[in-house]
């Protein structure tokens, strides 16, 4: 039996006691500032946003009277019809193509991987109101196809606007999602698997049916609900080519800018909301069941050259490539052309943005301005709440609060946001009772701290993960020893943790400047006429026919987007080659 002294010898000094109990306070109050941060931008707006919908245009509360008459509108509840429809039939056929383009890249031994997938990536760096921009210059009633390139060929009519547009422009948006997900799941099956599905003589198409389906199951149903979500979702495209097919996306619209009706958009807002919410619950469950069983993966599979198989799926990663690479080529195109298709000499007329609405570069240089700033401030407090989630002992409560608010905004679409945040910010104050209480948050309203808030909050729940993932991956070890010999938690963060994640923090600052410059969903309720935005510019030169202007600013923002990408991989693979120096001395 050890002494008492010898005990007290093996303890750490008091001081060093008081020093660990001071940092867990400090880190108890800044979890707590996080958990009130995303309540004042998340809760509280979605708190405004649902009352609205109970409230009459003076504010009175009429109960479920403003979904007893969105629901008797026949144009509005088709609306609800239409969305579903349209998400439905984009999510079978991205789903499809995206699994035959990632098992090409993961299961075969075709070349050139690496040159498929970046191109197949391209669609996520473009603004979507390019995608039906870009198909109207294609498919619409003069577009290049329709007329027979120029009377070239016999012309072909598809019916664009319409379900038929919006379905082609959302798969060309979820395609690259569903690409990225099933990449993973498809890397992460058990080699072992397959070698016994061979020694028991099954057969390729057995094999396929009883291994290779079973085992991206998971995954499958993550990228089914993730392109779900995107296409229900999306505003930007419906806009361009929709026509009069309307949708729940664009009805907000309308309801809010067109007609000035805020307490229907709020109501249709909510109606939105449920299917995006229910199906963001069954893709975590999905996800954590996926967690699961990837854990318990350890052989990875090496795919085996088979001549017949690979020349297909080349064909086919070609074929998806060039339809990709000849739409942008399409706008580009189409941006340059003196007025299509009667004068086809090309030039830059159409980026001088002269006579046009929008703000012109002005507009270009507030949404790289506004996408610096997300990314910038994004970043930092992503990356620290995920530090304090995972990295923090104890406060087990707390901290699953933090976490829940975290993720919560992967369920809001942007549209949700940007409406809620009128309501919110823009208010003056709230009467509770006799109790006149103004609203202190209201002065972030009509400035650029709002637009860089609602990126922020639109795109934190991905870039949390993703700090998340990249933190489980840190041994615990560090803090351990630091707590133990009484170094203050926030030089360990500094010196130790943010060095090591630096590829995450890199990744997270590129995902939110790319995202921002492109997004238009929520801005577009949000942006003042003292900060025109670029992607806002875009929906209102269309809206006021300069298509050729919208298209030159929307390939401005593509290759904007593009750069920062380019420039995010050359960082990381000096960073990843200096860091192989090291290792290798």
């Amino acid at each position: 039996m050890p002494t008492s002294a010898t005990t007290a010898d093996t303890l750490p000094p008091l001081s060093i006691w008081s020093a660990l109990d001071r940092e867990l306070w400090i880190k108890r109050l800044l979890i707590l500032l996080i958990c009130v941060w995303l309540a004042v931008v998340v809760l509280l707006p979605l708190f405004q946003l649902l009352s609205k919908s109970f409230n009459n245009a003076d504010g009175q509360f009429v109960g479920l009277a403003n979904y007893v008459t969105y629901f008797s509108t026949p144009a509005l509840f088709y609306s609800l019809y239409n969305s579903l429809f349209v998400s439905t039939v984009t999510t079978v056929i991205s789903v499809t193509l995206g699994f035959l383009f990632a098992y090409a890249l993961t299961r075969t031994t075709i070349a050139g991987k690496g040159f498929f997938k970046a191109l197949s990536m391209m669609p996520l760096f473009a603004p979507t109101l390019l995608n039906g921009i870009a198909l109207v210059y294609l498919f619409g009633r003069k577009g290049l196809i329709t007329r027979g390139f120029f009377g070239a060929l016999p012309g072909i009519d598809i019916g664009l606007y319409g379900p038929v547009g919006i379905i082609i422009s959302e798969v060309l948006f979820t395609f690259p999602q569903a690409v990225l997900i099933l990449s993973i799941a498809l890397t992460m099956t058990d080699a072992r698997l397959y070698e016994a599905a061979e020694s028991l003589g099954a057969g390729r198409i057995r094999t396929f049916l009883t291994v290779t389906l079973p085992g991206v199951r998971y995954g499958l149903l993550s990228a089914v609900f993730v392109c779900f979500i995107l296409a229900f979702t999306d505003f930007g495209a419906p806009k361009v080519v929709g026509g009069n097919f309307n949708i729940l996306a664009t009805d907000i619209y309308k309801q809010v800018i067109g007609q000035q009706n805020f307490t229907m958009g709020a109501v249709v807002s909510v109606v939105l909301l449920i299917p995006t919410v229910i199906a963001f619950i069954v893709d975590r469950i999905v996800q954590r069941k996926q967690v699961a069983m990837i854990a318990a993966k350890s052989v990875p599979l090496v795919p085996q050259p088979h001549p017949l198989r690979d020349r297909l799926y080349l064909g086919f990663c070609g074929l998806i490539v060039f339809l990709i690479i000849g739409f942008y080529l399409t706008a580009a195109y189409a941006s340059l052309i003196n007025v299509w298709p009667y004068k086809l000499s090309l030039g830059f007329w159409h980026y001088n943005f002269t006579g046009t609405g929008g703000g012109g570069y002005a507009a270009f240089l507030n949404s790289i301005r506004m996408s610096l700033y997300s990314a910038v401030f994004g970043t930092a407090i992503t990356f620290c709440a995920a530090y304090l989630i995972e990295k923090t002992r104890q406060m087990n409560s707390l901290r699953q609060t933090a976490y829940f608010l975290s993720i919560l905004p992967l369920a809001l679409p942007g549209l949700v946001i940007g409406l809620a945040y009128i309501f919110f910010f823009n208010a003056l104050g709230w009467r509770i009772g006799g109790l006149f209480i103004p609203n202190p948050f209201n002065f972030v309203y009509a400035s650029m701290a709002i637009l860089v808030i609602s990126n922020i909050v639109h795109f934190f729940s991905v870039s949390f993960l993703t700090a998340t993932t990249a933190l489980k991956q840190l041994d615990r070890e560090f803090e351990t020893v630091s707590e133990s010999m009484g170094v203050p938690f926030t030089k360990t963060f500094a010196r130790v943790t943010v060095p090591v994640c630096i590829p995450a923090i890199l990744e997270i600052g590129m995902y939110y400047f790319v995202n921002s410059m492109a997004t238009v969903s929520a801005v577009i309720f949000l942006y003042s006429a003292d900060l025109p935005l670029a992607s806002v510019a875009v929906a209102n030169m269309d809206d006021a026919g300069d298509v050729a202007p919208a298209c030159a600013m929307s390939i401005l923002i593509l290759l904007t987007n593009l750069a920062v990408r380019i420039g995010y991989g050359l960082l990381t693979r000096k960073l990843r080659n200096r860091s192989q120096a090291w290792a290798s001395r």
